[in-house]
């Protein structure tokens, strides 16, 4: 079976090297970029199984390069940064990146996250029926151009907006709980506040929702969670 490659791209080279060392060590194949425009350049090359992803980078930031790459790819992004404030993890993880590990960090932890992330992209890449438009009578979901329409006019979302509505769709009057959809969207509970979930909620109803104060798609469960009805 061939390697999975990684690209890392960080400015720090010492951090780079010891990521890259215990990646190697896992079997991984890895690249390094010391800045976003050498990685734009060796994306547009070849495209990774994952990218590892510094924010703080010379010259363009990794949340540029982030929104850059989400033009293009649905390559799996783990961002790892020494930024500790929620707002810049919601925003990387808004943005469309699916995992976030905060400086100093434990190589092992890492190595852990880029499995964990490419499983769950596995698991979604191997399932045909994943990738098959969502159609309603007032609603259409396409997860392959990530594509959402509401009547007759193209309504738009971020990744994680998206991700929460196709999520919820694929699984019709399942109720969710906000830990739930923390662990399925955006595939990690350690890092990000539940109520993250709650504002995605909001923001999905004043887009897709007629009268977003009485939702019929996207319906709380009170004590529970939330469940979408087609």
């Amino acid at each position: 079976m061939e390697k999975k490659s990684i690209l890392i791209v960080e400015d720090e080279l010492s951090i780079a090297e010891v990521v890259s060392l215990y990646l190697q060590r896992a079997d991984f194949r890895t690249t390094h970029a010391a800045d976003g425009k050498t990685a734009m350049l060796l994306l547009e090359k070849h495209l990774p199984d994952l990218v590892i992803l510094d924010i703080m980078l010379p010259g363009m930031d990794g949340l540029s390069l982030t929104r850059w790459i989400r033009d293009r790819s649905d390559v799996p992004i783990i961002m790892l940064t020494a930024r500790r404030d929620e707002a810049d993890r919601i925003a990387g993880l808004e943005l469309g990146a699916d995992d976030y590990v905060v400086k100093p960090f434990s190589p092992p932890e890492v190595v852990s996250r880029c499995r964990a992330v490419l499983r769950r992209t596995a698991r979604s890449d191997e399932n045909p029926e994943w990738k098959r438009a969502l159609n309603f009578p007032d609603l259409m979901i396409d997860p392959l151009t990530r594509g959402v329409t509401v009547g007759a006019k193209p309504v738009v979302l971020t990744a994680k907006e998206f991700d929460m509505l196709h999520f919820l769709a694929r699984h019709p009057r399942q109720v969710f709980t906000r830990e739930q959809l923390l662990e399925n969207v955006w595939g990690l509970t350690d890092y990000i506040d539940p109520g993250t979930v709650t504002v995605h909620v909001r923001r999905l109803r004043e887009k897709i929702e007629g009268d977003p104060s009485k939702p019929v798609h996207i319906l709380t469960v009170w004590g529970v969670g939330y469940k979408f009805e087609a």
